[in-house]
């Protein structure tokens, strides 16, 4: 009989292709079996819990994930962690930082087993009822599919291990599976997610269910997958033509299908038409304070799936200024600063607002007239800076090299652009008191969504009109005028599909969307390479003298992270992603 360690060890720590040794069968005899787990109420709830725990808590930007990092939107001031290599090139099949592929791969089968062993809990039913195993199914479910979709994210077409598990006791040949097409892989996970969506309750009522799966994140979630398979790096891509398994199997799409746009878009109105959601907006309809308080505000109305457990206060530390106790690292490029719109709603390049060179009232004319969004998110020279257990009195950022916080006072602790991150960053986090302000990490929201459906409306053609309503209440909340009024147009075709790109980049900044947009919409060429920030080795006038502060290595095969030659070596009918 296969105890519990056995399982935990086949389930948990395997990869995707590895048999269970015969070794591991060796355990104590009073150690409880998987039969029991499954027939008590408890223990099965444990087993559920820990599939959570492959959720990524995306709060580690430089040693965990890269998605902020590898873009054009921040540059992580230290060479020393992982972020570093992938940013000059340094990372092979043999050596590939930020892996998540057999991570994921553990809670897919984790999810598999819970599901295909919970029916008949004698405990759970006796207690609660057949709804509650069908809820924990439904929960599986989900997640099962959440990390399918992420393995697709980031490597490409992925194995489609299906509702039966491996048998621990097979052998080399039984193990070998090829890697799905990337649309077999969309309909299956969209069909689970729609699935798990049937069963999940609408709302976690109880705020110690909150951050479990619910009706709202497995269609949310969805969205955003069939939004990804209609974009242009899976929807027609002829370059990727030669992608084809050893049975000569296609697994990127050769011909353009508009109809996924529309797919798309009705996927991402399902979610809009529960209701459940809105825009959050601060009591006091502070612009600043209502986008802030989004990630801010724990479990406000506009959050729909997040991670209740993470190290946001790590975030925290790393953004903050050195002067008030942070690591002052995490370092917005010019690219990202220049993305921000004014506050007429225009961009810098359009508006009569932006002034760019000389000072007004101590501060640098980049730096005024800018929307709300920009001074949420943006911590730039000369502003000030309060929080509630950081400092008692405002501090003035001095990013330049004499400066406060500056480079010659900061060993390796500097800003490398001469900015830091604000958006995200709990004013009453503070390292040298040892204060943390919790929260969730927020991985889904509705302002997300809004954008996903204009977006999709949009590239479908059909119904532009609709695709600006949902434009200008992200613009609303943020508190600029919105198009079709104020002076402002109201763009159509290609020029709307494009603002909804520019609105998303602001909107969704900092929060690991970039590196995946740019991919999706086949641009990243463009927006790789150099990458600019102020003078941060001057002083006065000097400083604002913008530098080419880093070159982050690009090559097509960065398109997708490749497989591991590890994985390569034991999959037989594997094929690495293209030029890797």
């Amino acid at each position: 009989m296969k105890k519990i360690f056995n399982t935990f060890c086949l389930f948990v720590f395997l990869s995707v292709f590895q048999a269970c040794d015969s070794f591991l069968d060796q355990v104590p005899d009073d150690r409880q079996t998987i039969e029991e787990v499954f027939q008590k109420k408890r223990p099965t709830e444990e087993f559920l819990a820990n599939i959570y725990n492959s959720v990524p808590d995306e709060s580690d930007q430089w040693n965990g994930h890269p998605w902020i990092g590898n873009v054009d939107e921040v540059h992580i001031a230290w060479a020393k962690w992982t972020i570093y290599q992938l940013n000059i090139g340094n990372w092979t099949p043999g050596s590939s930082p930020f892996y998540k592929w057999q991570g994921y791969y553990n809670g897919i089968r984790s999810a598999t087993y819970f599901m295909n062993h919970i029916d008949g809990n004698t405990e759970i039913l006796n207690i609660d009822g057949q709804w509650l195993i069908d809820q924990y199914k439904g929960e599986a479910r989900f997640l099962r599919a959440l990390y399918y979709f992420l393995i697709l994210r980031q490597y490409g077409p992925c194995i489609l291990l299906g509702d039966n598990e491996i048998p621990a006791d097979a052998t080399n040949n039984d193990i070998q599976r090829a890697r799905a097409s990337f649309d077999e892989c969309v309909e299956y996970i969209a069909a689970e997610f729609a699935e798990a969506a049937k069963i999940l309750p609408i709302v976690n009522s109880h705020e110690r269910d909150f951050g479990r799966a619910t009706k709202g994140a497995a269609l949310a979630f969805r969205a955003r997958l069939l939004l990804y398979a209609a974009s242009p790096q899976y929807n027609g891509n002829t370059e990727q033509a030669s992608f084809r398994n050893k049975d000569g199997t296609q697994l990127i799409s050769q011909v353009y299908d508009r109809e996924k746009w529309k797919r798309a878009a009705d996927a991402a109105k399902e979610v809009i038409d529960l209701k459940t959601y809105r825009l959050y907006e601060d009591p006091s309809q502070d612009p600043v304070a209502s986008y802030r308080g989004v990630l801010l505000n724990p479990w406000n109305s506009e959050v729909i799936f997040a991670r209740k457990n993470n190290g946001l206060w790590n975030w925290d530390y790393n953004c903050s200024l050195r002067s008030a106790g942070g690591w002052n690292g995490v370092a917005p490029l010019q690219e990202m600063v220049d993305a921000y719109f004014m506050k007429d709603g225009k961009s810098i390049r359009e508006s009569d607002l932006y002034e760019g060179n000389g000072f007004t009232d101590g501060i640098y004319n980049m730096y005024l007239n800018r929307e709300p969004r920009f001074y949420a998110s943006i911590l730039f020279q000369g502003t000030t800076y309060k929080g509630g257990n950081i400092t008692r009195d405002p501090i003035t950022v001095e990013l330049n090299y004499s400066g406060r916080d500056g480079k010659r006072n900061g060993g390796e602790d500097y800003s490398h652009t001469g900015y830091l991150v604000l958006k995200g960053v709990s004013p009453e986090t503070n390292r040298l008191t040892g204060v943390s302000a919790s929260r969730p990490y927020v991985l889904m929201r509705l302002g997300e969504i809004y954008l996903n459906y204009a977006e999709a409306l949009a590239e479908y053609g059909a119904n532009d009109a609709e695709a600006l309503i949902y434009l200008n209440f992200v613009r609303k909340r943020a508190g600029i005028p919105e198009y079709g009024t104020a002076g402002l147009p109201a763009p159509a075709g290609t020029e709307l599909i494009q603002k909804i790109r520019d609105e998303r980049r602001v909107e969704l900044a900092f929060e690991s969307h970039r590196w995946f947009d740019v991919r999706r919409w086949k641009i990243v060429e463009s927006v790789m390479g150099d990458q600019h920030g102020m003078n941060i080795d001057g002083d006065g006038n000097d400083f604002y003298k913008s530098r080419v502060v880093a070159n982050y290595a690009w090559r097509k095969a960065y398109y997708w992270f490749p497989l591991s030659q590890y994985e390569m070596d034991r999959g037989l009918l594997l094929v690495q992603n293209p030029g890797w």
